[in-house]
């Protein structure tokens, strides 16, 4: 098996989901002793929270490129960054390491073009559901997505950052995007993708009322096909 480089603190919740989600695969295609050869470098995310300007995602470039080149040197043959909206500076990070970053949203892109859907929602922090970062990649794999619904935005961000990150999934933020979800399908959209690594926590995956395209869970399935040999 290959080793796999991981630079996770983004939060802790979801590198902890990393973790488990990229060993279980292992040990199920492998077999059942079998543990994933990992990684793991976790940053503070104090140095990562709450950028806004220019300057602050060129100092975030920075740390992840650091933590990308010590990963490399440490002998990880590829590397994920497991969050979403750190994928913002995959362009600077990739460009600092001769070996692949496997991107999120690609992986996403690919495996929604490949179960046929032209039509979804996206739902993730602010800088996700509103930057082109992301949505571009999407779109290129055929990919039409509804136009985020600001009120959603507000409430979506407050969730992930005060509850999710810390570790929390409350009864209330349940319902919240149970009903975001509802709307959505009220609005035509075919399929939600959950563009926040933590969501899973308080989403259904398996049982809702559209298909789900988990990025985390589809990340770590890519991610494993590396470690696997098979991409």
């Amino acid at each position: 098996m290959r080793k796999l480089g991981l630079i996770g603190g983004m939060s802790w919740v979801s590198t902890r989901t990393y973790y488990d989600w990229i060993n279980r695969l292992v040990q199920r295609r492998a077999e059942p002793m079998a543990s994933a050869p990992v990684l793991i470098d976790s940053l503070d995310f104090r140095r990562l929270y709450g950028l806004h300007e220019q300057e602050d995602w060129q100092r975030a470039a920075q740390v992840l490129g650091d933590s990308a080149r010590q990963l490399e040197g440490a002998g990880a043959t590829a590397i994920v960054i497991a969050a979403n909206s750190m994928h913002k500076v995959y362009d600077e990070v990739a460009a600092q390491v001769a070996i692949p970053i496997i991107h999120i949203a690609e992986c996403v892109g690919k495996r929604m073009k490949e179960d046929g859907v032209t039509n979804a929602a996206l739902i993730g922090t602010r800088n996700v559901m509103t930057e082109n970062f992301y949505r571009q990649r999407l779109v290129a794999h055929g990919i039409d997505l509804l136009p985020p619904d600001m009120d959603n935005v507000e409430q979506l961000n407050r969730i992930i950052y005060e509850e999710l990150m810390l570790g929390k999934a409350t009864r209330n933020a349940q319902r919240a995007l149970k009903t975001m979800i509802t709307r959505k399908e009220q609005d035509g959209a075919e399929a939600i993708v959950l563009a926040c690594t933590e969501l899973e926590m308080i989403v259904d995956v398996d049982a809702n009322v559209l298909p789900i395209f988990d990025s985390a869970r589809i990340h770590c399935e890519a991610a494993v096909d590396w470690i696997m040999g098979e991409s």
